[in-house]
Parts: C-alpha cells; structure tokens; sequence
C-alpha cells in the first residue's frame, strides 16, 4: 500500500454532555450460573485488576427464593461483598423456578411466572436487598431463542418485562431495565424470521417498560457499525430509539470461517442422518437419552469432528480441545485482536456500554469438549482457574487490559476516512486530561492476514494533538511499534493487528 502525502484534516468529535467517562463502562460477564452449581467465588477483584468497570452477572429465582417464601440471599451478599463502589453492575434475572414457573427448572430454560404477583415480589425483595448497588436490571436473556434460553412466547415475555420494570422503578428509581438481549443474527436477519418477529413485538408493544437495547456482538467485526444501526432503526420503526448497550461479545468463533462452518454443518447433517426410529427405540428400552434428539445428534457430530480432527481445515481445529499448539496460539492472537477491533468499532457506532463474554470458566477446573457449546464458544475465556480460584490470565486478558488503560477517561471514539487508504480503519479517541489517541489497523483475512507484510500509512498529525514529538505506540499484544511524526505527519506501518498510538 503506497504511503499517502495528503494532508487530510480531522473532523470535529461531537459534544459530549456527560461528566467525563461517566455513563462509558468497559466490562465482563462472568458467566451464566454464578454459585449455581457450586458455593459462588470471588471473581470481581479480578475483573477489576483487568481494568474492566462493569461486572455482569446472572442470578436465578431458584437461588434466591428456592421454595415458596423462603429467601436465601447468600449468593447475592457474597457478589455484593466484593463490591468497592468502583464497579457498575449489571444484574440479568433469570425467571427459572423449580415450583413457581410455568415449567419447573432450576437452570435454563427459564418460563413464565405461574402468578405474575408471587414473580413481582420475588423482583422486588431483589432489587431492594441490593441497596441501590445495581445500575442495571435485566428482564432474562435472549429470550427470542425459545426453547434454550426461554420457554414462552414473546407476548409471555413482555408480561413480565412490565412487572420487572415496575418492580425496579419502585424499589430503586435510578436503576435502568434492559430488555432481554438480541442474538447476532437479529440484525441481518429477514422480516419474516422467528427472532425479528418476536422483537417486533416486544418492541410494539414495550416501548414504555424497557430503557435499553441489548445487542450480542459475536458476528463480523465489520458488521459491527450496521448492526447496531439496524436494531436502532427497528425501535424508530416503533416511533422510539433508546440507547444500544452490548451485553456480550466475543470472537472468533467457528462460523467465522466458511471452511469451518462448513465442516460443522456437514457433521450435523452426518449425525442426524444416522439416527433413525430403531435407535430411539433402543434408547427408550435401556433409558438412555434418544439417539435422535437435537441434544444427541449435537454430541454425536462433535465426537465425529474430534475423530476426523487431523483432516478438517485449520480454521476449525483450532477451536478443539488440546489442539496443535500453534493453532491454539494463532486463535489467541485472532481474539485478541477482536478485543480491541470489536470494542473500538462499537463505541465509534455509539456504544457506552460493552461487557466481554466471558470472564472464567462457569466451574473450575472441569470441561465438556464434545459439546457443542464448548466448541462454538467454549475458548471466549479472558481468565482460567488456579486451583480452585480464577487466576490464570489467557492472552486475551492481557489484551483487555492493554485496552482498558488505552481508553481510560474515554469521552468519545470517531471513525476517520481516506480514500487514499481504503484498507485502513482508523479512530480517534477522545480521553479526559489525556493526549487524543489514534487507533489503526488494516483490514484482512482474521487466518491468513497476519502473514501479509505490514504496509507503511501515513496521516496528517494535527497540532491539537500536541507538538511533533515522540510518539508512544503499541499494539495489541504488548508490543511496542515503530511511529514518528514526519513533515506534519504521522508514519507507521500496519497489519492486521490494532495498534494504539498517542504522544508520549
């Protein structure tokens, strides 16, 4: 890519009416079953050594009120015991109850409440025990995936989005209501699908009892700026647009890549083939699961993919258990890149809220590689247990915190054009009583593009952005690169890899 000599100025960043930083949060969720399946573990001193600002969790009805007024908040006090006032918090409410839910479950999938008042109560003892220590109250999670993560229909979930709106304001009128996140695949999807049609209807008819948008950010990093843009523009087709929070994100995973995605399909289609009447029949005779449920069939085509491993393409072995070191240290590198790449192109679409999928793993020191879980997200891990406490830091936590430090005092983040350079993304971050921040890197393939040489590109540097002097720039790994200011212009050389670079 031939370097550019024209002097392009920047354009000016938007006003900002808040206190500096103060409604941006850099976050991570620690999981869906906090001390579900065992005494919960301290975990918030170490999201905050991150330097994330925002902690996610989950919490289940079957915790908290396990039979009919009986109320155990030990799990909730434990989480908040960890709490310095430092944090924002974000609380999702699982509607999961082994007696006062329409179908009896202690974990997923949560269903509605038997009796909209005993599910009002059960809102409202929670939200006041928290003493006003929770920015958010979140209405479940991705409720438009029935059958996994809800069991009930979108006018089912919109009733109880109007008890725990209610609920919330009453107890603790400060605190914001998300609504139940939206997949990936809301964005882009048609008109007519299953998710779009049950966000069509909590968003007609829930406009006045939700104060923000959860969107899930695990599709194309380039995709980024227009899925938010679309899921804002299903709430003005409501005659309303409240503001687009990112509950969750994370890459790579294997539909990232075609020959991946491929490979899945392929063995799914295997494995349901395989199963026909006679193996439901000799499972219903020895009790066993059936050969052929959805559950099965999952399981059946991972175990396939594990046999085949040494002949599927890369791209897919790299999300494996104990896969070739290299490989392993090659989706590292793509994740932590993802760190940063989705991060700044959210808060340029005009996110303030983003939290990382996920913290740790939901129990220590266990895994499940032949489920599919496992395998589509089971790598989006920023820390690992030591022991029996989370204290193993992936690269991708080193990443985190290299980016956290990077955008602290954060006030906005633009994105700059040049036609000159149409490979290159480029922001400019605006921090508080701290030198302006450019963030770059080149478009490629998240596999190969590594390999590609880094190409020399050159910006106008401005002088508000401070005198020609030495420049502080590092990537996303850690590594310092070389950058300096030439004839007015700043002269770096890029690759696929984010780099950060501000006046030192």
């Amino acid at each position: 890519m031939a370097a550019s000599s024209e002097p392009v100025q920047l354009p000016p960043l938007p006003p900002v009416g808040s206190p500096p930083g103060s409604d941006a949060a850099l976050g991570v969720v620690r999981g869906i079953s906090y001390g579900l399946f065992r005494p919960p573990d301290p975990f918030v001193a170490q999201a905050r050594a991150l330097g994330a600002t925002l902690v996610r969790v989950y919490l289940y009805w079957s915790q908290i009120e396990p039979e009919p007024d009986r109320w155990t908040f030990d799990v909730v006090d434990h989480f908040l015991g960890q709490l310095d006032g430092s944090e924002t918090v974000w609380i999702t409410v699982v509607c999961s109850s082994p007696w006062a839910t329409r179908q009896p479950a202690s974990f997923l999938p949560p269903s509605p409440a038997r009796d909209p008042e005993r599910y009002r109560r059960f809102v409202s003892n929670l939200v006041q025990h928290c003493a006003r220590q929770v920015r958010y109250w979140q209405c479940d999670n991705e409720p438009a995936n029935v059958g996994l993560t809800w069991m009930g229909t979108a006018e089912d979930y919109l009733a109880q989005l109007r008890i725990i709106y209610q609920a919330v304001k009453q107890a603790d009128p400060s605190a914001s209501v998300v609504l139940g996140g939206a997949t990936y695949g809301l964005p882009p999807s048609a008109s007519d699908a299953p998710e779009r049609r049950f966000f069509d209807i909590l968003l007609r008819g829930g406009g006045e009892v939700f104060d923000l948008f959860d969107l899930h950010l695990y599709g194309p990093p380039e995709r980024i700026g227009a899925d938010v843009e679309a899921v804002r523009a299903l709430m003005r087709a409501h005659g309303y647009e409240k503001p687009v929070v990112i509950g969750e994100y994370g890459g790579p995973i294997p539909d990232s890549f075609p020959a991946a995605e491929a490979a899945i399909a392929q063995a799914m289609a295997t494995a349901a083939a395989a199963a026909g009447p006679e193996d439901d029949a000799r499972a219903t005779a020895t009790g066993s699961a059936p050969a052929s449920g959805p559950d099965a069939i999952m399981r059946r085509a991972v175990a396939d993919l594990y046999y085949r491993r040494a002949s599927l393409p890369p791209e897919l072995q790299m999300f494996l258990s104990e896969c070739p070191p290299e490989l392993e240290a090659k989706r590292d590198r793509i994740a932590c890149r993802e760190i940063v790449t989705r991060n700044v192109l959210a808060l340029a679409a005009g996110v303030r809220v983003t939290a990382c999928w996920k913290l740790a793993p939901e129990v220590g020191n266990y895994a499940d590689p032949k489920s599919v879980m496992e395998l589509l997200y089971g790598k989006l891990l920023l820390m690992d247990y030591a022991g029996d406490q989370i204290g193993a830091r992936r690269p991708a936590a080193a990443t985190f915190a290299i980016l956290a430090d990077q955008l602290r005092g954060l006030e906005a983040v633009t994105r700059l054009e040049s036609a000159a350079h149409p490979r290159v993304v480029l922001h400019e971050v605006r921090r508080h009583q701290r030198p302006p921040l450019l963030v770059a890197w080149r478009t490629g393939d998240a596999f190969s593009g590594e390999d590609e040489p880094a190409s020399s590109f050159s910006w106008f540097w401005p002088p508000a952005h401070g005198p020609a002097g030495r420049l502080a720039a590092v990537d996303a790994f850690g590594r310092a690169c070389p950058a300096e200011i030439r004839d007015g212009k700043l002269w770096v050389g890029l690759g696929i890899t984010p780099i950060f670079i501000a006046p030192s």
